[in-house]
């Protein structure tokens, strides 16, 4: 089973997971988030959650680690709000898994 839990993003969003026991990775810039998550997936963590703000920096990270089996890259919103990614993300998943956007509103 693979325990180790990430978090990469902006320092504001990321440092309150570090009290609850994931480690945050500060990333600003695109090559300094994509060179953690290459890193991430080679020391085999099982969740990395990604602040849809560092996300939108690098728009084929999540296609680009999709049929891994690990980690689970999870979007999640940042300090300042969702962006919308997580949720389009949920339901591409769900129409691919199903054969339809069952999530719609």
């Amino acid at each position: 089973m693979h325990k180790k839990i990430a978090v990469i993003g902006e320092r504001a969003s990321v440092m309150g997971f570090a009290s609850v026991g994931f480690e945050a990775f500060v990333a600003e810039t695109a090559q300094e988030i994509e060179d953690i998550t290459k890193r991430l997936v080679a020391e085999e963590y099982g969740v990395v959650f990604l602040t849809e703000q560092a996300l939108e920096k690098t728009p084929g990270l999540l296609s680009k680690y999709k049929d891994t089996r690990i980690p689970a890259i999870i979007p999640i919103p940042g300090r300042d709000g969702s962006l919308g990614i997580g949720m389009r993300n949920l339901h591409k998943s769900v129409e691919r898994a199903v054969g339809a956007d069952i999530l719609r509103d």
